[in-house]
């Protein structure tokens, strides 16, 4: 045990305080054909610490670097700029090592930091109130399909298959271990317009922008959940809240989104933050925390605290609204500082340019030889169809260094010719105009 500093007389002691006479018997309760038998593993002699950063810097290398790729590829990740002032904060160590703030008097920043990334996501989104972050949007996601079956006790929640598959096969997972039926509706032309599945159901869920790009016709969808007497749930981006009418203005009653986009690197996936939204008739039920803004009982200083926390650990269990047992109150710091940083005409600013950055490359692409798949109105993705397979041209424009996007036809039947492609404000004319060049020469 190179990196254990024990020596056998300390582990010697310690089974001796726990009456086991052997590291074996510590871990008798383990199938002996589940076990790995001493020196039976395949492992490299060890290495010195110079030597195996060394090691790690060669298999970091192995990866493809965003720094050298013009990246393309969105559907629910996006390449965006991030100011200096985020890094710089969260790396202070009253916020990068600190955890759940139980005990207020000690933890006043770090509370605070969370009262204002709740009040900017609601903003954002147009709702009454957030909570203090989730794990991500998927999670955030089935959690509020969770919210709704509890609200009116119905045993289905409807969802368009235009919403993140990713999100779906999440939803589905939570909604199985509960006996929950998942009812999806078909989109037709990349948006949803049947709402016909929707009597019966505990809510509708709709993407805004979908998974294609799209934007959903809002009112529609909250007209089909108003009439079944389901919840109306919205799985919404953030940055394209800072243009398009947020779904508040929609009468949702749940919002939640990916905050990834706000400040938080891709990190090869994560980690990542989810956000949720709603009405203030649905705090009570909402999953995780809140923090919120009190006063001191005898005087007038400011103060914040947990407000709420709706957890099996902190309630009985039997009115525990979600198993939920952190957040990711450091992402969501990230998002806080984000959005300080740029400001509400910084992030219209951003958006706008997403929207620019995009008209340009459905433009210059279509000329290259590509077809745009759909028709409705998008913000900044969009759906190609190429004459030939999607992965293939993908692994091509690799080549060239050009992330060029997701190929489609593993999510959907029919669709291996297409490519989901995304332009955030960090995409250049030149690299678009490189990406329609490259483009063209791979479908020639």
């Amino acid at each position: 045990m190179p990196y254990i500093p024990h020596t056998d007389a300390d582990r010697k002691e310690m089974l001796d305080a726990i009456g086991a006479s052997s590291i074996d018997e510590l871990f008798r309760e383990i199938p002996e054909n589940l076990r790995v038998a001493q020196g039976a593993l395949d492992l490299p002699p060890a290495l010195d610490e110079h030597r195996l950063l060394a090691h790690l810097r060669e298999l970091a290398l192995k990866n493809k670097n965003m720094m050298d790729y013009a990246c393309f590829l969105g559907a629910g990740i996006y390449d965006r700029y991030i100011p200096a002032s985020v890094g710089a904060v969260i790396s202070r160590g009253e916020f990068l090592t600190a955890y759940t703030p139980y005990q207020p008097e000690a933890s006043q920043g770090y509370l605070q930091t969370i009262y204002e990334y709740q009040t900017m996501v609601a903003e954002i989104y147009g709702m009454d109130l957030a909570n203090a972050s989730m794990y991500d949007g998927a999670t955030s996601m089935a959690e509020a399909a969770i919210l709704a079956t509890g609200f009116n006790g119905r045993q289905k929640v409807v969802v368009s298959d235009a919403v993140h598959p990713n999100y779906r096969q999440v939803l589905k997972t939570y909604c199985w271990s509960m006996g929950i039926e998942v009812e999806t509706i078909e989109s037709v032309n990349g948006e949803t317009t049947d709402y016909s599945k929707v009597d019966g159901g505990a809510c509708v869920i709709v993407q805004y922008p979908n998974f294609f790009g799209i934007i959903e016709d809002l009112g529609k969808a909250r007209d089909a959940a108003r009439a079944a007497g389901a919840m109306f749930i919205v799985v919404a981006d953030p940055v394209a809240c800072a243009l398009i009418p947020p779904p508040g203005q929609f009468d949702a009653d749940i919002v939640v989104g990916e905050g990834q986009s706000l400040g938080v690197a891709m990190g090869l996936g994560g980690p990542v933050v989810g956000h949720f939204a709603c009405k203030q008739e649905h705090v009570r039920r909402i999953p995780g925390r809140v923090v919120g803004k009190t006063k001191e009982a005898h005087g007038d200083r400011t103060g914040f605290v947990m407000t709420l926390r709706t957890r099996e650990q902190d309630i009985r269990r039997e009115k525990a609204t979600s198993n939920i047992c952190t957040n990711e109150a450091l992402m969501a710091l990230c998002n806080a500082v984000y959005l300080t940083a740029v400001g509400k005409n910084g992030l219209q600013q951003i958006a706008e340019d997403s929207v620019r950055n995009t008209q340009y490359a459905i433009q210059e692409l279509t000329k290259a030889g590509a077809k745009v798949k759909f028709s409705g109105r998008v913000f900044q993705e969009f759906v190609l169809e190429l004459p030939k397979s999607a992965s293939e041209v993908r692994n091509q424009l690799l080549e060239k260094h050009i992330l060029a996007g997701l190929p489609l036809g593993g999510y959907y039947t029919g669709m291996d010719n297409c490519l989901l492609v995304a332009c955030t404000e960090l995409r250049m004319k030149d690299q678009i105009d490189h990406f329609a060049t490259e483009l063209r020469a791979a479908l020639a």
